[in-house]
This record gives C-alpha cells, sequence and structure tokens, in this order.
C-alpha cells in the first residue's frame, strides 16, 4: 500500500504540512518501499506549490485574512519583523520554523516582495528542506535498524512500552494545558 500510494500521499501531506509526511517517506524509502529521489522530488514540488500558492493568496486576501484568523494574525509580526531582517534567508529557511511553515507564505505575500524573488529562494528553500528532512528520515531509518538488530527482545519491549507510557502522560499533560 506504501508503495502504491505513498507518492500520492506525500505529495498531498506537503501541500498541507511536511515535516512528518516527508520524514516518515524518507523511512519508507530506507525501507525500500519508495524510491529517495522520487520522494525528493515530490516533496520539493508539493512543499513548493503549497508555498506558491500561500504567497498568492496573501498577497491578494492577506489582510482580510488576518482579520478573520487572529491566531494567525498574532504571528504576521514576528514573521515581517523576519522579513525585514533577512528577507533571503527568512524565505529560504522559513519552512523549517515549526509553526510558520504554513503562515509566513501568507504574511511574505502581503509584504511586497516580488513573486520571482520568491519563488527563485523558495525553490531554493525547497530542495535543502527535502534532502535534509527525506534524509533524516531515511537516516534514522538506518540508526533504529542498526540499534535494534544489536538489542535483546526484553528491551526493545520495555523500550517501546516505556516510550507508549511516556506519549501518553505526554498526551494528558497538554490536554489539561489547553483546558
Amino acid at each position: 500500500m506504501v508503495a502504491e500510494l505513498g507518492y500520492a500521499a506525500l505529495f498531498i501531506g506537503t501541500l498541507l504540512e511536511g515535516e512528518t509526511i516527508v520524514f516518515l517517506a524518507g523511512l519508507a524509502a530506507h525501507h525500500g518501499y519508495l524510491w529517495f529521489p522520487a520522494v525528493v522530488a515530490v516533496s520539493v514540488v508539493g512543499g513548493f506549490l503549497s508555498d506558491q500558492i500561500l504567497f498568492h493568496l496573501g498577497r491578494r486576501y492577506g489582510e482580510r485574512v488576518y482579520a478573520r484568523f487572529p491566531g494567525l494574525a498574532a504571528k504576521v509580526p514576528r514573521v515581517q519583523a523576519m522579513l525585514l531582517r533577512w528577507d533571503v534567508l527568512a524565505i529560504l529557511l522559513v519552512r523549517f520554523l515549526y509553526g510558520l511553515r504554513v503562515v509566513a507564505p501568507l504574511v511574505i505575500g502581503s509584504c511586497g516582495i516580488a513573486p520571482w524573488r520568491l519563488a527563485l529562494f523558495d525553490f531554493l528553500g525547497a530542495v535543502l528542506w527535502a534532502f535534509v528532512v527525506a534524509g533524516l528520515g531515511y537516516f534514522a531509518g538506518q540508526a533504529v535498524q542498526y540499534w535494534v538488530a544489536r538489542l535483546d527482545l526484553s528491551v526493545v519491549l520495555f523500550l517501546m512500552a516505556l516510550a507508549l507510557v511516556g506519549g501518553t502522560v505526554w498526551n494528558i499533560v497538554r490536554s489539561r494545558q489547553r483546558r
């Protein structure tokens, strides 16, 4: 199923968010379900396309979007300040900043940056991002496989149980903090 639908799921995932799906696709490439160069290519296209769509939406409807979503409007000054100081660096690296990946192209679009400038540096950023995140997934698969092969089954089961308990506790604490 991963081999058949993996690239489509990867493309849709990069349109919506990205990091997690690209990391998992890199992991699937390590295990032979997907081809690593195709994972990178699909990730670049999906990430670049989503940024371009959001950029043009921000260019045309930015102020209306901020008025409608106050949570988004709260992040705007942070991204604008970053853009004023380092526009090229911000465009290249904004996709690596968790929580700003979707907001930043909207804000960049409303800041008056030329579309060709954004497209050029956004494409370079998408290539860098796809290689780094998919590569982390690929090499994480190697590292996990290397270490798990050397562990006793009881240790692996203990670590899995510990991760499950830790994740459950973390989710409970976060849900209580939100209330």
